[in-house]
């Protein structure tokens, strides 16, 4: 392709294709949805929430998996009446869906969003969008040629504690913006199980760069409203994988159980039971995967120095086996400085009673009824004031904060109808976020600094682009 023919596509316009199910405020028929990757995450967080939330605007007519076992288990989990596939294009030639949703392996999300705008529906896909650069490119060169659009499911932007902190930056509490200061930590339950499934695996999910920190990436391109232009970043594999003192294929099988740390009993789960261990025998992927397996690849301590359009330095690192889960962030201004935190066990002064093993799967729970418990907190500070200003935001630990209900409202049901800080999420946020991880991967193993221009012929802006 030319240079600059990619496309820079309006998440605006995307959110408008959904929300079609409304007209002049009535509703119309339901959209027809269809699924593909069946796994815990589309069948919890896109079938069984959607169905029981929106069962009356949408209706799920064809799921779809590569696992004939799999996708017949999420049919009857999200009570859904409609037809089940191991092959895409017959079930999008059957059914004729309005809209896809794409949750399978990360590696193979450019292969359906590019067939499914191909065969004439719109794409909502799991982050991240894809995994490396040729297949971005891939995506958004088969969006402007259809005409179909796609959005991206960031749900972090849509929690109240994120989009508070979107506020502040917006009415220009602390002046402009010079650096912020990430770092995250995914505790040793959370952060293993990245280690145990597909994702330690570069050529599936594009290392943890790319798989989980696409959403920190995309939280701070979203909160600086501005472009990423360069990266510099470091990372290895020093505790997972051949580390380890010992490894077997299994949780379940290992003879090791009795003194691994990191042994994690899967017959405790009956939905993953059923999901994944009664139907290895049709693809053999493996749930409970030794988390010392030679064969992972990723990195498991990163780091990375990112500069922005705006001159606005970014600082992050992830690391992968903290005792606690949680993230210090920090944004230093020309006027003063906004602090934040969260998941911090004695930030307040006293250590908070947090069960680290339960802390991921309650933020992931979709069924249960939200419920704001306490509070987060942001701190201001501002140059020559002695008092720092605290603000408080109601704290929820189901749904990722409270964004995912917030998300998918807005997606189909299009409330609130005004959206000032732009929620929404296209193909261009998605490969602004994808292009720092893969940037990041490109750097370490290139030991240089990569410029996002080499990746893709989208043009970094100062200013993000209104589309």
């Amino acid at each position: 392709m030319k240079r600059r023919e990619f496309i820079e596509t309006s998440a605006a316009a995307m959110m408008g294709a959904i929300l079609a199910t409304y007209s002049n405020g009535m509703p119309a028929a339901k959209k027809r949805i269809a699924m593909v990757g069946t796994g815990i995450r589309g069948t919890a967080f896109w079938g069984e929430a959607l169905n029981k939330k929106f069962g009356d605007l949408l209706e799920f007519v064809g799921l779809c998996d590569i696992n004939p076992g799999r996708v017949e288990y999420a049919k009857e989990r999200m009570k859904v009446g409609c037809p089940t596939f191991t092959n895409f294009d017959k079930m999008m030639r059957e059914v004729k869906p309005e809209i896809v949703i794409v949750t399978t392996t990360d590696s193979e999300h450019d292969k359906l969003i590019v067939r499914a705008l191909e065969l004439g529906s719109d794409v909502v896909t799991e982050k991240p969008m894809t995994t490396d650069e040729v297949k971005c490119r891939s995506i958004l060169a088969a969006e402007k040629r259809t005409g179909r659009k796609v959005h991206v499911a960031f749900n972090y932007r849509f929690s109240p504690f994120y989009t508070k902190v979107k506020e502040q930056l917006a009415a220009n509490r602390i002046g402009r913006v010079t650096s912020v200061d990430l770092n995250w930590y995914l505790n040793v339950y959370h952060g293993a199980s990245y280690f145990r499934r597909w994702h330690g695996i570069k050529s599936k999910g594009g290392s943890l760069w790319v798989h989980k920190a696409t959403h920190h990436f995309d939280l701070v391109n979203w909160w600086l409203d501005s472009d990423p232009v360069q990266v510099t970043a470091y990372g290895s594999l020093e505790h997972y994988g051949k580390n380890g003192p010992f490894r077997g294929t299994s949780c379940r099988a290992c003879e090791h159980k009795s003194k691994c740390g990191f042994f994690w009993d899967i017959t405790k789960d009956e939905t993953l039971m059923k999901m994944y261990v009664a139907n290895e025998k049709h693809d053999g992927y493996i749930r409970d995967g030794c988390v010392f397996r030679e064969e992972i690849d990723i990195y498991d301590k990163m780091s990375a120095q990112v500069i922005y359009a705006n001159g606005v330095t970014l600082n992050y690192s992830l690391t992968t086996y903290s005792p606690y889960e949680g993230f210090r962030l920090s944004f230093n201004g020309i006027d003063g400085k906004l602090d934040t935190w969260e998941g911090i066990p004695y930030q307040r002064g006293s250590f908070d009673k947090i069960d680290q093993a339960e802390r991921h799967s309650l933020e992931m729970s979709q069924i249960k009824d939200e419920t704001a418990e306490g509070f987060e907190e942001l701190i201001l500070h501002r140059n020559f004031k002695a008092e720092p200003e605290s603000i408080k935001v109601p704290k929820y630990r189901g749904g990722h904060g409270g964004g995912d209900i917030r998300m998918h409202t807005k997606m189909f049901r299009n409330e609130p109808a005004a959206d000032i800080y732009k929620h929404a999420a296209g193909t261009r946020d998605g490969a602004m976020s994808i292009l720092i991880g893969i940037a990041a991967r490109k750097s370490i193993d290139e030991k240089r600094t990569v410029r996002i221009e080499e990746l893709t012929d989208i043009k970094p802006m100062p200013k993000r682009p209104v589309l």
